[in-house]
């Protein structure tokens, strides 16, 4: 079987104002060109049955909004966790600023406001911009015994977590960061995010936007548990994003052993 390499998977985009201004870009840049390269954390696939198509979407690394090739104030100030998402054509960045609901300007002066949920054509945004995904051989771990005697060696791990809900079947495939491991009761239970979680209530159109990220836990081959990124009030009149929504779901799970041969 083949899975995702995550350790050698990327999505990338390029800006080059010479030809065209970024959508997505709240201030001035330094320089007028700029490729940008994050790892791959998620792909999450989603056949809908209905028609028999299959969209695809995965979620880079989290890093922060920055101004890149500056001599000092590299940070943005009000400075935010950035999380982008692509589907084949389409993008939608995630932006985590102290306080829920926040937005700030977008460059140059006059574009409007950019979102903490901006949606957008990749073609649109950006010069151009690619999802890079290295696939490898990978074993199956078939058995409880098997993850653990996993959990002990050096070789990357990969969940692999399949939910059917209405007209879709979702297949939820991230690096396994975290796992605890029990030899003794025979116990394993993974612990891993962020990872894409989709809304399988919406229309094909509407998968992007309503996207959330959470993180995942299981110990057993049929069900898993999220804990969901929303809105949470800390006082009657503030929210920030929390991993606060708790979402168990009944799914088929596996974990993949990579061949590091």
């Amino acid at each position: 079987m083949k899975t995702v390499d995550f350790q050698r998977s990327y999505l990338r985009f390029r800006t080059d104002w010479k030809k065209k201004p970024s959508r997505t870009a709240s201030h001035a840049p330094a320089f007028t060109l700029n490729n940008c390269r994050i790892l791959l954390e998620c792909r999450l696939r989603v056949e809908d049955r209905e028609t028999g198509s299959t969209h695809t979407f995965v979620m880079g690394a989290s890093c922060k909004t920055e101004r890149v090739g500056v001599d000092n104030d590299v940070w943005l100030e009000p400075n935010a966790d950035f999380v982008p998402i692509f589907s084949d054509e389409e993008f939608l960045m995630l932006k985590t600023y102290s306080l829920a609901g926040q937005e700030v300007n977008l460059y140059p002066p006059g574009s409007g406001k950019q979102s903490e949920r901006q949606h957008g054509n990749r073609a649109e945004a950006y010069d151009r911009s690619s999802i890079d995904i290295v696939e490898c051989e990978a074993e199956v771990l078939e058995s409880v015994e098997a993850i653990i005697e996993a959990s002990f060696e050096t070789a990357p791990l990969v969940s692999r977590t399949v939910i059917t809900q209405g007209r879709y079947t979702a297949t939820i495939e991230h690096p396994v960061k975290t796992l605890n491991a029990n030899e003794r009761d025979n116990v394993y239970q993974t612990d891993t995010g962020p990872v894409l979680f989709p809304d399988l209530s919406v229309e094909p159109n509407e998968l992007l936007p309503r996207m959330d990220m959470a993180y995942s836990a299981f110990n057993g081959p049929d069900w898993a548990e999220f804990i969901v990124r929303v809105p949470t009030k800390v006082s009657d009149e503030l929210s920030v994003y929390h991993y606060s929504k708790p979402a168990r779901l009944d799914c088929e799970n596996q974990l993949l052993k990579l061949s590091t041969q």
